[in-house]
C-alpha cells in the first residue's frame, strides 16, 4: 500500500482528490488547483507535491485545516500577491481572479463578482445613509 494513503477513510479520499487534481494539472487541464485538507495531512501532501516537482503554497485556514494551492508558479505568485490567507476576505476582484485561475465557469464567476459587488455597494450606501 502507498504510504501516502495510510490512515483514515477521509485521508484516503482527500488524497484521491489531490491525485486527480495533480493529474489534471500535469495534463494541462488546469494551471492552478486548490485543495483543503486536515492540517495533520500537511506533510504527506507536501511530500507528494515535492516528489512530483510541483510548486505549491500552504495557507493555514485554522489549527485543524489547511489550503494548498499548487500549479504554475505564475498563478501561485498571483495568489501570494493577494497577501490574504482567508479566502472569505479576498476583495471582489481577487475572488474573481482566483476563480478564473482555478478553472471555474467564467459566466458563473462574472455572476458571483456582480453579486458580491452589488452587496458591497448596498452596504456602503446603507452605512452612508446612517451617517447622514
Amino acid at each position: 500500500m502507498n504510504t501516502f494513503f495510510i490512515g483514515s477513510y477521509y485521508m484516503i479520499s482527500d488524497f484521491k482528490v489531490m491525485t486527480h487534481l495533480i493529474y489534471e494539472y500535469k495534463k494541462g487541464l488546469r494551471n492552478l488547483a486548490l485543495i483543503t485538507l486536515p492540517a495533520i495531512n500537511r506533510q504527506n501532501a507536501e511530500n507528494m507535491l515535492t516528489l512530483k516537482g510541483i510548486d505549491y503554497i500552504v495557507q493555514e485556514v485554522s489549527s485543524e485545516k489547511i489550503n494548498i494551492f499548487f500549479g504554475d508558479i505564475r498563478c501561485l505568485n498571483i495568489v501570494r500577491s493577494f497577501n490574504q490567507p482567508s479566502l472569505s476576505k479576498l476583495s471582489n476582484e481577487q475572488d474573481f481572479i482566483l476563480g478564473i485561475m482555478l478553472g471555474y465557469d467564467r459566466t458563473k464567476q462574472c455572476e458571483r463578482y456582480l453579486s458580491r459587488f452589488s452587496k458591497q455597494n448596498q452596504q456602503k450606501t446603507s452605512t452612508l445613509a446612517q451617517a447622514v
